[in-house]
């Protein structure tokens, strides 16, 4: 591997020339100050250094590991071990994979899940070499997340007319920039799909209801998260957020705005870990909101109309909410053509954790290499197969080509993903062993 330099509109950027793709990594899309929204960056002193990954958003893992809890482990195990991150609020940067020969091809922009308040964009999970390696430019992207994400305040409002949800802004910005800029990276800005799970996939779910979206992505994918919106889901009016806040405010010892503005990131985390110790409704305050602005209105009128663009939604065999998600994504399917598939291929060498929630992020960016498991060739069979399956939706909104089982649209039926490739069907799934697993495998042990 050596560096290599392009020559874009923001200016001179050297990555990383693997070979057979290019990688740049780190790439700054936008800066903002601690609860202020973003401004996309549109130029670069100098030559921009792209060869090593950027800052991930502060968040509690950096002082509160937690991986006491059974859940955190398991997804510590499954997606960071061995991994090095450095975190700070500076974070707003992403990561390109592109094909080595010069072209303009199809683009997917991943946006990671964590819950609202982690994760990060190159989780082990998260590489887009393999989809290069098939024709489609894949950028993966860092946003705010937690605090520093989702917090409001009465100041916010009066300053900017809308309040909160900084990190469903950062990811609309990252795409202006991406619709902006990729063509330097051999991307194709008109052919744009955002892929995403868990709290990704509902944040595209966002994404797809807000009008200011409409010519950023013309193609959809969301994986166990899609439509995933039961009572404790859903965005409530971001003044119903804020006494929440405040708690966590005098808690921190912040008497004002500013001052909390300008306090110490481990004082806030301080703070928050106090208040979730002795409140109950924590996952209720720190998550999107209903803003004006990206958000609208209440989540159920927005439903009515999402955006008109190609959607491929999918949920796994174990999920947390398995028999939720499979409800909610049929049901979003009545709104609209939708893909859907049914993702039930028990990841080896954890048999209690098998097809777990997010399971099939390795199988769809091809890197069972990097995990613990000890997958198989029939594991790799189905990631090629999910991989052409993406890399053809990306490209035209259906993923049908020769050679792959048939995948219809419709509302009730699904694409039954399995590890024998040449039993992959479309089938409607079993409601009783979704809830079933719901109720006995749905949190990792």
């Amino acid at each position: 591997m050596e560096n290599i330099t392009f020559n874009t509109k923001c200016g001179a950027i050297t990555g990383v020339d693997c070979g057979d793709y290019t990688k740049f990594l780190g790439v700054r899309y936008a800066t903002a100050k601690r609860f202020a929204y973003a401004t996309p960056v549109t130029a670069w002193e100098g030559t921009y250094d792209a060869t090593h990954h950027g800052d991930v958003c502060v968040q509690k893992r950096v002082w509160y590991a937690h991986l006491e809890i059974p859940e955190r482990l398991f997804y510590h195990n499954e997606f960071r071990k061995g991994q090095d991150f450095n975190y700070s609020e500076d974070c707003l940067n992403l990561n390109i994979y592109t094909p080595k020969k010069a072209g303009c091809y199809p683009v997917v922009v991943f946006i990671h899940g964590g819950g609202f308040d982690s994760g990060s964009n190159y989780d082990s999970a998260i590489e887009g070499v393999e989809l290069a390696k098939k024709g489609v430019v894949a950028v993966s992207i860092n946003y705010r997340v937690g605090v520093f994400g989702y917090f409001t305040n009465e100041a916010i409002q009066k300053k900017y007319h809308h309040d909160g949800n900084f990190g469903l802004d950062d990811q609309y910005t990252a795409l202006t920039w991406i619709k902006d800029n990729i063509a330097d990276y051999y991307g194709d800005a008109n052919n744009i799909t955002v892929m995403g799970q868990s709290a990704g996939a509902i944040s595209i779910q966002y994404l797809c209801l807000n009008e200011k979206c409409k010519s950023l992505f013309s193609h959809a994918i969301m994986m166990s998260g899609a439509g995933l919106f039961p009572s404790f889901a859903l965005p409530k009016p971001a003044a119903n957020t804020h006494e929440y806040w405040l708690d966590v405010m005098n808690t921190a010892g912040a008497t004002t705005f500013e001052e909390f503005q300008q306090l110490d990131a481990k004082k806030i985390f301080d703070a928050l870990e106090e208040v979730k110790a002795r409140r109950k409704d924590n996952t209720y305050n720190t998550m999107p909101v209903i803003d004006g602005y990206h958000i609208t209105k209440p989540i159920g009128e927005l439903m009515e109309q999402p955006l008109p663009v190609d959607y491929m939604i999918g949920y796994t065999n174990n999920d947390m909410f398995a028999f939720l998600m499979a409800k909610i994504a049929h049901k979003y399917a009545k709104h609209t053509p939708s893909y859907l598939y049914y993702f039930d291929v028990d990841a080896p060498g954890d048999d209690d954790n098998a097809a777990f929630h997010s399971a099939d992020i390795r199988y769809v960016f091809g890197t069972l290499q990097n995990s613990h498991r000890p997958y198989t060739e029939a594991d790799e069979a189905v990631s090629n197969m999910m991989m052409d399956y993406i890399v053809q939706f990306a490209k035209t909104g259906n993923p049908n080509k020769s050679g792959l089982p048939q995948w219809e649209q419709s509302k009730s039926k699904a694409l039954h993903i399995v590890r024998d490739v040449n039993q992959i069907k479309m089938t409607r799934p079993g409601s009783l062993k979704l809830l079933h697993n719901m109720l006995t495998k749905g949190d990792p042990k």
